[in-house]
């Protein structure tokens, strides 16, 4: 069985985790294939409500096994609290699977992340504040620590000295801070590796065996396409690769294997942090999808900014990842408006543009163009087809689909696990 992968086709926050658990009780692992503990899911079951950060959704799912990949940036410490967590609520989470390879967020990390944004003043990126890009970074500069290394002291130490030596002198000399000790970080460390044991192997291989077996991998990005390092709003993105092709290189999963691509798309869109927003809206609509969609950051505790549905924005997804389908999340929340505009277009210096420009002063002086479709008043959220939805409803998703490129085959009607219109399945 060939694996799927499941991303945000916006700037993240688009629902990904109600659509992983959807699909946790039809596939047999869950792979997070990048970020840390900068993206966050929140899945209500039932009455329910669980914020995940760094696990994977599917871990919610009693028959699937949750995998933390290669790509992801662990914070020991976070990752031991989220687990306490969800066993103090009766969640099993003794199946979870952790890469060896995966990078260990250190204390050190953290620090240079809040005292290095702090530095950049109004030129500041919006980061977390969690290490996430430090971290990257060390990986990068091929002085980063993995999970592997806390079971080897004395390469534990070797590491942490090596990254520290710069480290170490751009805080007291740049920031004007104390030097971090080396021996205290590493004893801090191999405090969770035990505690971690049970969880780490080699997850590449594990993913492969069970492909071959026809088991049904399920692959889940963190943020979302527009915050990729590569293919987002750099500079404000984030320091991984949520698009596909983050998929492989996340999970050792090799490209030949994946046979569907499926975008989170939010029936509006938001974003956290700084960075361009051609729909954002400063006005009582933005402040209504704010109130009515609950957006606020789950990892983050930030107000999300929010605007309307931006179409090529949602083209540029389909493009850069290659998507076979979107699910649509969040259509309850656009219940009540007469109409509701939808971006289909930019105007840049006069210039009417289709798609998203390549250039980022472009992209930051870009209006959008708007056609306005008719609203409707009645309660989506009991809807279980297409069929019944509301004609505007229909004809509101429709016009989505037309303009993105890829066909909707799911549609979030409500918060809850079961207020999905399932149009066409994933498997």
């Amino acid at each position: 069985m060939p694996a799927l992968v499941l991303l945000g086709a916006q700037w993240g926050d688009e629902g990904k985790g109600k659509a992983t658990d959807l699909l946790g009780g039809s596939v047999d692992y869950v792979v997070r294939y990048q970020g840390g503990n900068n993206a966050g899911h929140t899945v209500v079951v039932g009455d329910q409500k669980y914020a995940l950060h760094l696990l994977p959704s599917g871990i919610l799912s009693p028959n699937c096994v949750p995998v933390i990949g290669n790509g992801v940036v662990v914070d020991p410490a976070v990752l031991l609290s989220e687990l306490s967590g969800l066993n103090e609520r009766g969640v099993d989470t003794s199946k979870l699977l952790i890469s060896g390879n995966a990078h260990l967020i250190a204390p050190y990390n953290v620090t240079m992340d809040k005292v290095s944004e702090r530095f950049l003043g109004k030129r500041k990126i919006g980061t977390t504040g969690r290490g996430i890009g430090p971290t990257y970074a060390d990986k990068i500069n091929r002085t980063g620590i993995r999970v592997q290394d806390l079971y080897d002291e004395s390469i534990l130490l070797q590491k942490v000295e090596a990254a520290l030596d710069i480290k170490n002198q751009m805080l007291v000399k740049l920031y004007n801070r104390r030097a971090i000790d080396a021996e205290r970080i590493v004893a801090e460390l191999l405090e969770y590796a035990e505690k971690l044991r049970p969880y780490v192997t080699d997850t590449s291989l594990v993913l492969n065996k069970a492909l071959e077996e026809d088991k049904v991998v399920l692959m889940e990005g963190g943020q979302g396409t527009l915050l990729d390092v590569d293919h987002g709003t750099y500079p404000f993105v984030t320091s991984s690769n949520p698009t596909a092709g983050g998929a492989c290189t996340g999970s050792g999963v090799g490209p030949t294997k994946i046979s569907r691509v499926i975008g989170i798309l939010k029936a509006y869109t938001t974003r956290v942090g700084a960075g361009p927003f051609p729909t954002e809206l400063f006005d009582e609509d933005g402040e209504a999808l704010r109130r009515i969609g609950g957006e606020r950051g789950v990892t983050t505790g930030r107000d999300r900014r929010c605007g309307w549905f931006d179409a090529p924005i949602a083209r540029y997804a389909t493009r850069v990842n290659g998507l076979t389908d979107f699910f649509l999340t969040k259509l309850d929340v656009l219940t009540g408006w007469e109409r509701v505009p939808v971006c289909v277009a930019y105007d840049i210096d006069g210039k009417r543009v289709e798609e998203v420009p390549y250039n980022q002063t472009d992209f930051h002086h870009a209006k959008p163009v708007y056609e306005y479709l008719p609203g409707w008043s009645e309660d989506i959220t009991k809807a279980k087809s297409f069929a019944e939805l509301p004609k505007n409803a229909q004809a509101y998703v429709k016009a989505l689909e037309d303009m993105s490129g890829a066909p909707i085959s799911a549609i979030g009607v409500g918060p809850g696990r079961d207020e999905t219109i399932e149009i066409n399945s994933f498997l």
